[in-house]
């Protein structure tokens, strides 16, 4: 069994996601002890909760301290990854409901079932764009075109959006293999390494605005100012103005950037008293401060990269904007399984993951 401290590093969710995921594709029982220790709420919360139990469904595996809140956790996988059918609901994980991110039961389960042989089809319900955790927008946009690169044949849609507090999101995604292997890590990997050094000259940013429930002017007053904002940088801008279906008010603005050789995405949820103008300048900000860096990799795009390479077939080397927290302590969980080595330089920014032989 393999002792995982969920304090290290950012001491996040981060370290439960990865470690559910590799359990999973290698078999490995794992015990993790202190989860979310470096959060103001400690232990599971209804995602990492659903997480640990849609990892636990799709590789038939034997868990304690599957409870709200719980700080400890032994997983032990009985089968290798099975693919189907599955849905899974954030908003089950606690009475009265919860707007708990999907994303985060999606980065749990996603490549088990890729590198597993066969089809699956996955529903999500939950929060689909919350605060602290990757939007769906930013999964469908750019983390899953990035994996398509690296062989990943999966696609996604939006069903319903789902904000803090209510939730009520649905995410659908389609999951193929048509290569031969199993979740149990075959010689002859299923993913490609990636190489993303140089990002090339921008393209263009396109950008949804989206509300549920609110009236038409606030997404096309949030799409005028970031086309305001981004033309007096004299970049190609367009932004969709659009309303969404969802059970609850709510409003963000999404921007992804196109450049010749990668893709990033910035995002701004709106909120009670927050102007639609304002929702859209610190989108904009965000992604004019990492246009300056040069760099082909954005700071969450940097360590979900991680998982994925040390998983390929061949290596890795990418440079990010900021090497994060986040990233280093993902590379020292991925390393704790054996399947990787993973070498990140602070000075330049560059990551390179170079894959361990198995057998």
């Amino acid at each position: 069994m393999i002792d995982i401290d969920g304090s290290y590093g950012e001491g996040g969710g981060q370290i439960l996601r990865t470690s559910l995921s590799l359990s999973a594709i290698t078999g490995h029982p794992i015990r993790i002890n202190n989860i979310r220790a470096g959060r103001d709420k400690p232990g599971l919360a209804a995602q990492h909760l659903t997480s640990v139990r849609a990892a636990a469904t799709i590789c038939r595996a034997k868990v304690r301290g599957d409870a709200m809140g719980s700080m400890t956790l032994e997983f032990i996988p009985s089968s290798d990854v099975q693919v189907g059918n599955y849905t899974f609901d954030v908003s089950e994980a606690r009475e009265g409901g919860s707007a708990g991110a999907v994303g985060m039961v999606l980065q749990t389960i996603l490549l088990p079932l890729v590198l597993a042989n066969g089809n699956s089809q996955v529903t999500l319900r939950g929060g689909t764009h919350v605060n602290y955790s990757p939007s769906m927008t930013y999964i469908q946009e750019v983390y899953l075109p990035m994996l398509r690169r690296m062989g990943v044949q999966v696609e996604m849609q939006i069903n319903a959006w789902g904000w803090y507090p209510q939730g009520g999101g649905e995410v659908e995604l389609s999951v193929s293999s048509d290569k031969p292997g199993t979740a149990a890590l075959p010689c002859d990997r299923n993913l490609n390494g990636i190489i993303l050094l140089k990002r090339g000259d921008l393209q263009q940013v396109r950008g949804l605005a989206v509300v549920t429930q609110l009236p038409s002017h606030i997404p096309q007053r949030m799409a005028s100012r970031a086309e305001n904002i981004l033309r007096e940088e004299q970049l190609k801008v367009a932004v969709q103005p659009t309303h969404a279906k969802g059970v609850a008010p709510g409003a963000g603005l999404f921007l992804t950037a196109e450049y010749e050789n990668s893709l990033a995405g910035f995002s701004s949820l709106g909120r009670i008293g927050l102007p639609a103008e304002k929702v859209a300048e610190v989108a904009c900000e965000e992604f004019l401060k990492f246009h300056e860096t040069g760099a082909p990799v954005d700071e969450h795009l940097g360590d979900q990269l991680l998982l994925p390479a040390a998983l390929a077939s061949t290596r890795s080397e990418y440079r990010v904007a900021v090497v994060s927290n986040h990233l280093t302590t993902n590379a020292s969980i991925i390393e704790l399984f054996g399947l990787a080595k993973v070498t990140v330089d602070e000075e330049e920014n560059t990551v390179v993951v170079e894959p361990l032989g198995h057998s």
